[in-house]
């Protein structure tokens, strides 16, 4: 399977059916927002705080898989000069139709989050990865461009799932019970019956992958970042937010040499 294909087709599909992620901000968070008054989130519902981010007037955000038509128009309506990257067409037409609807300039991308070609070296000042790498099969790719396009001093800030989640078998979960099922690190591809994969693509649904914490934590440091925030989220109405919080973010900094 052509997992980015898959993915674009899934994630157009999701826009269809008002996944959350999906959702464009309303007039009044862009309007309050270029009063000054913003968040964004990485994870399903703890602002990012505002120490992590630089001075917004003119800096270079990058949104990394983040379409959507929410972190990127707040952003562009706080000052930023935003550009938005994503591998679904119908999430960057969320994005524009935001832009349009409030007047804001914000360039949309189409691509593969593992290929950051399109962009030269030191593009950015700031590259926000609202919680998407668990749509791809592995991580070190996507650190070793975002430290490429980022200039010296630039940080990224991305948003995770815990990988502890995946070991349980989700149509239980949903239920409230938990019943550990899968061995780690997890893959949609690997892990389901062929019935269960089937369902999936039925529905339209994303293929998701698990990434253990050396690929997710590790991997940004062996890309050469240096990591200097981070934070747990949860989702309240999770029957696995009982026990533990099942999101979290973290802030690295590509380092002057």
């Amino acid at each position: 399977m052509d997992i980015a294909d898959y993915n674009r087709r899934a994630w157009d599909s999701q826009v269809e059916r008002g996944n959350r992620w999906t959702k464009p901000v309303c007039a009044g968070t862009i309007a309050r927002a270029r009063a000054g008054e913003w968040e964004i989130v990485l994870t399903p519902t703890r602002p990012v705080p505002k120490t992590w981010f630089p001075f917004l007037a003119g800096c270079r955000v990058l949104c990394l898989a983040g379409a959507g038509g929410q972190q990127g128009p707040i952003l562009a309506a706080a000052g930023a000069d935003v550009t938005v990257f994503d591998n679904s067409p119908k999430q960057l037409e969320q994005d524009r139709s935001v832009a349009e609807r409030d007047g804001l300039a914000l360039k949309t991308v189409l691509g593969d989050m593992r290929d950051l070609g399109a962009f030269a070296a030191a593009s950015f000042d700031l590259v926000v990865n609202p919680c998407s790498t668990g749509f791809v099969p592995a991580l070190q790719p996507i650190w070793r461009e975002v430290f490429r396009v980022l200039r010296p001093g630039g940080s990224l800030l991305a948003g995770f799932t815990d990988p502890a989640c995946f070991i349980f078998d989700e149509t239980l979960a949903n239920k409230g019970e938990l019943v550990v099922r899968h061995r780690l690190p997890y893959s949609d591809l690997q892990c389901l019956t062929d019935d269960e994969r089937a369902a999936l693509e039925k529905d339209g649904e994303p293929m998701v992958f698990s990434h253990s914490w050396e690929e997710i934590l590790g991997g940004q440091t062996e890309a050469g970042f240096v990591l200097t925030g981070f934070y747990e989220d949860a989702l309240p109405d999770k029957a696995m937010s009982r026990h533990f919080p099942g999101f979290l973010a973290t802030r690295a900094l590509k380092p002057f040499r």
